[in-house]
């Protein structure tokens, strides 16, 4: 097997639900051994979902989980603790997405982690960061889209806003844990003093970021952005479409050129050499009834053959798929985006493929995620704690041992 760029980092997830796990697996994935600390009864998310029947662990788990180790501690116990200091000790990185204050309770703070390991990263995903007024309110993904704009410039002028069927927020805030994390890792290891820091990530600064020029368009020309459907604000035409077969059609022309040669693929070449449509700031103007004109010719043809015209045309064009629609196409499959992944049970479950693709050190999943606890006793062990120490700790209930 290849090695890959993470070979030799360790890394302890304290995050439960979705953004520190959704970072977490992207790590465990280019070769990071990755440590989950749940508590007794497991992360929530195993219960996020469907599942197959008869078991516990949702679908949804057993992908964010992937290549992960399980050990369930109880840190209401002091030896609970003393058990994550340890793990800490012999860390990389932590990834925790615990509310601000709660670790402190624990005596096991930033400040508290650092002196245990001047080298560790500390990477903290939180609804609104460690500073600010707001720090010690709880966040979810739901708040953060609302709180950081994207919720409300999301749907129809005419309607209320719309959120994505997904959890964005937190994918999204999960992507920049790894980024910062990747960041601190190279700056601790390029330097000779060997010393980490702390990757503060908020949930709403997250989604924030996304929000392209809103905010010097408010700020100097008081303009305010609102919901446009499908129709992009920024630039046209970029929509979708119906098309003869009840299906629908993206359609991004939205350039010079492109418009031009939509507009001459549709038998309009009069449009393509109006001025006022010549460039975008008269699209967008005009942008509607560009749209109404596009779908007139849309319905005329199936989806299938407005994809072939446009292609020919050189025009960026593509279906709106369903997940059936997906996991038929052969583009996914030779890409290798549907990936078998062996279970606890033996049994395979098909799980989505690796972004990015790398071609000197690929990623891999070699596992399904684990049952809760289902690493205690071998990471507690390879720890240095003695069995003895292990089995007082599961008699009392300080661990929990699959």
């Amino acid at each position: 097997m290849n090695h890959q760029p993470l070979d030799g980092i360790r890394v302890i997830e304290l995050g439960s639900f979705i953004a520190g796990p959704f970072a977490t697996r992207i790590l465990a994935e280019f070769g990071a051994e990755v440590v989950k600390v749940e508590p007794p009864g497991g992360d929530q998310i195993r219960k996020w979902g469907l599942a197959a029947e008869g078991e516990e662990d949702s679908y949804f788990s057993k992908v964010i989980l992937r290549n992960k180790k399980s050990v369930v501690v109880d840190l209401h116990y002091e030896e609970g603790r003393e058990i994550v200091r340890e793990l800490l000790r012999q860390a990389d990185v932590v990834v925790e997405n615990f509310k601000p204050g709660t670790l402190e309770k624990w005596n096991l703070s930033h400040r508290e982690m650092r002196e245990l390991n001047p080298g560790l990263i500390i990477t903290s995903v939180t609804g609104y960061g460690q500073t600010g007024p707001y720090r010690h309110r709880p966040g979810f993904g739901n708040i953060a889209e609302s709180f950081g704009g994207l919720r409300y410039v999301t749907g129809y002028p005419d309607r209320p806003p719309v959120r994505v069927g997904l959890s964005l927020a937190d994918s999204i805030s999960g992507l920049y844990a790894v980024i910062g994390t990747l960041l601190a890792l190279f700056h601790r290891d390029r330097n000779q003093d060997a010393t980490g820091q702390v990757v503060d990530v908020a949930l709403y600064e997250s989604v924030f970021s996304l929000l392209e020029s809103i905010l010097p368009e408010y700020v100097h020309l008081g303009a305010v952005r609102e919901r446009t459907g499908n129709q992009l604000a920024t630039t046209a035409p970029s929509n979708i479409y119906p098309t003869k077969d009840g299906k629908w059609v993206a359609i991004g022309a939205n350039s010079d050129s492109l418009f031009k040669r939509l507009m001459t693929l549709m038998g309009r070449e009069d449009l393509a050499q109006k001025p006022e449509l010549s460039d975008n700031r008269g699209r967008v103007a005009a942008a509607g009834r560009i749209d109404a004109l596009i779908g007139e010719w849309t319905l005329r043809h199936t989806c299938d053959e407005v994809v072939a015209m446009l292609e020919q045309a050189a025009v960026p064009a593509g279906p709106v798929y369903g997940i059936a629609d997906i996991f038929r196409d052969p583009h996914y499959r030779e890409r290798e985006m549907f990936l078998p992944v062996p279970d606890a049970s033996g049994a395979e479950i098909m799980m989505p493929g690796i972004v990015p693709k790398m071609s000197g050190t690929p990623g891999s999943v070699l596992r399904a995620g684990p049952v809760s606890g289902a690493h205690t006793k071998e990471v507690l062990s390879a720890c240095g704690f003695t069995e003895e120490q292990i089995n007082e700790w599961r008699n009392k209930g300080v661990i929990h041992c699959g």
